[in-house]
This record gives structure tokens, C-alpha cells and sequence, in this order.
């Protein structure tokens, strides 16, 4: 038994196999949609929160309070991140 050739791999971790550069190489000589490879590529990157891009705030933590929060977004099944935003909106709505 012979083993497929292999070229390695995508970004996303696909194998890339004779198969993918066939369908690569029949999509290349077919053409290309301009719009529909722009639209493609919007969707990359993060999405967007809330009304606009994002910014990154950095804060430090106590070891307790890190404990805590790791051990709440595992129970939530969410990101530290997450947990952080929903306190966040939580306290400015109070006041």
C-alpha cells in the first residue's frame, strides 16, 4: 500500500494533498468571482464587539482573583475574556 503524497499543511491545519492542489489549480483556471473573494475576506479576523473594533485593556490580577475567574468561565464555558466584558457591562449598568 502506498502512502498519498503530502505538501503539508494550510494555515487552518488541513493536509494539502494532490486532491486540494486539483480543486485549487480547476478553481484558478476557471476564474475567479472579485466580489466573492472580497466578501471572503471581510469575514476574517475577530468579529466585531458591540458597535465597532475592539480595544485591548490590560489589567492586572491577583492570583486569587485570577483563580476565581478562570474557575468561572470554565463553570460558564466561555472565554476570560467573556467573563470579564459580562462583569464589566454588569457594574457600569449600576451605577
Amino acid at each position: 500500500m502506498t502512502k498519498a503524497r503530502t505538501y503539508g499543511h494550510t494555515k487552518s491545519g488541513k493536509v494539502i494533498d494532490e486532491k486540494m492542489i486539483e480543486s485549487l489549480a480547476g478553481e484558478a483556471e476557471s476564474g475567479y468571482d472579485v466580489d466573492q473573494l472580497i466578501a471572503r475576506r471581510a469575514k476574517r479576523g475577530r468579529p466585531t464587539l458591540g458597535s465597532g473594533p475592539a480595544t485591548i485593556e490590560s489589567v492586572r490580577l491577583d492570583p486569587e482573583l485570577k483563580q476565581d475567574l478562570q474557575r468561572r468561565a470554565e463553570q460558564e464555558g466561555v472565554s476570560l475574556s467573556e467573563v470579564i466584558r459580562n462583569a464589566l457591562r454588569q457594574y457600569v449598568k449600576a451605577s
